[in-house]
């Protein structure tokens, strides 16, 4: 099995592009992040769902009292309170650098070593420079659960 047979088609990220778009983008295609291309097209970075909800919702000071914390956190924000305002923002503060990348006609097997060794979940495919889509631990978990078990 090849890259290309668990690969999803998503959209790219772009200057400009509000958090909403990009949360909608990574909803419909069910993965983590979107690669980031720059004005001329090239892929320079990546935005990732974690990134942009540990940077706008989540202080450092909870990350580290987590295990301690309670059900009920009164004292603290609701993360939904600023929702509205996050969803409006660019996206252009939250481009990490770019990730992992392989061709379509790799293996899924090496796909998954290459996630496994950067302790990600996703890769990206690129062909040639052109950005095709994205792979996932959880697509190739489901695609692998639709092998017949009958067939050779």
């Amino acid at each position: 099995m090849n890259v290309k047979q668990v690969m999803i088609e998503t959209r790219v990220a772009r200057a400009g592009m509000t958090v909403r778009e990009v949360f909608a983008e990574c909803a419909r295609a069910n993965t983590p992040a979107l690669p980031f291309c720059d004005a001329a097209g090239q892929i320079s970075g990546r935005v990732t769902l974690k990134n942009i909800l540990k940077r706008s919702c989540l202080p450092d000071f909870v990350v580290a009292t987590a295990r301690v914390l309670g059900e009920q956190l009164s004292h603290m924000r609701d993360m939904c309170s600023d929702a509205r305002e996050l969803l409006e923002q660019p996206i252009d503060d939250y481009v990490q650098p770019p990730h992992l990348a392989l061709s379509s006609d790799s293996t899924a097997i090496k796909a998954l070593a290459m996630m496994e060794m950067a302790d990600t979940s996703y890769i990206f495919v690129i062909d040639d420079g052109r950005y095709l889509g994205v792979a996932t631990i959880h697509r190739l978990a489901d695609t692998l659960a639709g092998i017949d078990p009958q067939s050779d």
